[in-house]
C-alpha cells in the first residue's frame, strides 16, 4: 500500500475540504496518514480509517523560532514514516513541509495552494511588508522536482506560472473541494421578506464589512429583506473580526449573527440570496454549497470567486471593496424573485457539471496515480 501524507494546520478544514477525498484514496488502496493540529475532529478523522499524527502548528504565527520547531516536527514525522506521497495543503504547510521532504529526502509532493491568505489579500502594513518575503521562499519550495501544483482558480494557476514560481508542467487545475450534491439539494423557498445570506469565517477579508455597510443602505432604503452572517471570528487570522464588533452590528439591527452552524445543506434552505464579497479566495465553497441549494449568488469580481460566478447567468458580480454596487446588486435580486429563480436554476447546473464531489475527487486521484507511477 503507497502511504499518503497530507499536511495541513487545522483539522477543521480538513475535514470541510480534503476529508472526502482522503476517505476515496484509502478506498483506492492508499494508507492515509493525517498530520494536523488537533482541536475537535480527531474522532471524525479517525473514524473514517484514517491515521491521525498530532502536530503543534501555529497557522497565523510569524515566531521564527517557533516555526523552527515546527519544522524540527514536521521533519522527525518524514522520516519516521517515509511516506511515498506527500499533500501539502495551504501556504505554512507548503513552505514548511517542502524543506522538511527536502531535508529528510522523501517524496514526492503536491502543493496544493487553498487560497492566497492574508499576506496576499491584505492591503495591510504587514501584508505588504512580508508579501516579497513569501514570495522569495515560494520561489525555492513551490515548485521543486517531480512536484505538482494544485490551484483552484485559473487566475491564479496563470499568474505563478507567469511569475515563474511554478512550471508550466507541473501546474495543476483541481477546481475547489467539491460539493456533495446529494447532500445540497435545490428546496422551494417560502422567506419572507427575502434572506441574504453571507457564510464565512468572520475576517474582514471576506468583505463582512462591506455586507454590513451595504445592509445597512438597503434597510435605510425601506428595503423589505433580512441580512445574516453564518461564521465564527478566525481568532488565529490577522483579518479576524471581534465578537464584540459582531455583536454591535447585530444590536444596530443592519444584520442578524447567527454565529457557527453545522449542517449547512439545512441553513442555506432558510436563505434566498447567497452573498461573499471577498477580497480574493481559491474556490469558495460556501458559494458552491449556496449554488447547489439553488441559490443566485452575489459576489465580487476577483480571483476564485469569478471561477465560480458568471454575471448576468448565475448571478452578480460586483467591483470589490465597492459598497454602493454590493448594495445595488443585492437590491436588485431582493426584487426580483424571477431572476432569482432563473439564477438559482443556472448555479445548480454548474454545480453538477463542473464542482460536483465525484469530479474533484476523480481529479485528485488521477494526480495521485501519475505520480507514483
Amino acid at each position: 500500500m503507497p502511504k499518503l501524507l497530507y499536511l495541513i494546520t487545522e483539522d477543521w478544514f480538513f475535514c470541510s475540504h480534503f476529508l472526502d477525498r482522503a476517505v476515496a484514496a484509502r478506498d483506492a488502496g492508499y494508507d492515509v496518514l493525517v498530520l494536523t493540529q488537533v482541536t475537535r475532529h480527531a474522532q471524525a478523522i479517525r473514524a473514517a480509517g484514517l491515521r491521525l499524527l498530532p502536530l503543534d502548528m501555529d497557522r497565523g504565527g510569524l515566531n521564527p523560532f517557533l516555526e523552527m520547531r515546527a519544522l524540527w516536527d514536521v521533519a522527525r514525522v518524514y522520516r519516521d514514516e517515509r511516506p511515498d506521497l506527500i499533500h501539502h495543503i495551504a501556504l505554512k504547510p507548503i513552505l514548511l513541509g517542502s524543506l522538511a521532504a527536502r531535508l529528510v529526502g522523501v517524496g514526492p509532493l503536491v502543493n496544493a495552494l487553498v487560497g492566497m491568505g492574508f499576506i496576499f489579500s491584505s492591503r495591510g502594513v504587514l501584508a505588504r511588508t512580508l508579501r516579497p518575503v513569501l514570495q522569495l521562499f515560494l520561489k525555492l519550495t513551490l515548485n521543486p522536482p517531480g512536484s505538482r501544483v494544485v490551484f483552484e482558480n485559473e487566475d491564479d494557476l496563470r499568474d505563478f506560472v507567469a511569475m515563474g514560481l511554478v512550471r508550466k508542467s507541473a501546474a495543476v487545475l483541481i477546481r475547489g473541494a467539491g460539493v456533495d450534491t446529494r447532500l445540497f439539494q435545490p428546496v422551494v423557498r417560502v422567506s419572507r421578506p427575502p434572506v441574504v445570506m453571507l457564510v464565512a469565517r468572520m475576517l474582514w477579508d471576506k468583505g463582512v464589512g462591506e455586507f454590513v455597510a451595504a445592509a445597512a443602505i438597503l434597510k435605510k432604503q425601506g428595503l423589505d429583506a433580512r441580512f445574516v452572517l453564518v461564521g465564527a471570528p478566525d481568532t488565529a487570522n490577522r483579518a479576524h473580526i471581534p465578537e464584540s464588533v459582531l455583536s454591535r452590528w447585530q444590536q444596530e439591527g443592519a444584520v442578524e449573527w447567527w454565529g457557527a452552524r453545522e449542517r449547512m445543506h439545512e441553513i442555506l434552505t432558510e436563505a434566498d440570496i447567497a452573498c461573499l464579497p471577498s477580497y480574493r479566495e481559491g474556490l469558495p465553497k460556501a458559494l458552491l454549497e449556496a449554488m447547489a441549494v439553488g441559490l443566485p449568488c452575489v459576489t465580487t469580481d476577483v480571483p476564485g470567486c469569478r471561477s465560480v460566478v458568471s454575471d448576468g447567468d448565475n448571478g452578480l458580480l460586483v467591483p470589490v471593496r465597492d459598497v454602493a454596487a454590493l448594495a445595488t446588486a443585492l437590491a436588485k435580486l431582493i426584487g426580483d424573485p424571477g431572476l432569482r429563480q432563473r439564477m438559482g436554476r443556472r448555479g445548480r447546473a454548474r454545480v453538477e457539471q463542473e464542482f460536483a464531489n465525484e469530479r474533484v475527487i476523480a481529479e485528485t486521484l488521477a494526480t495521485y496515480r501519475e505520480m507514483l507511477v
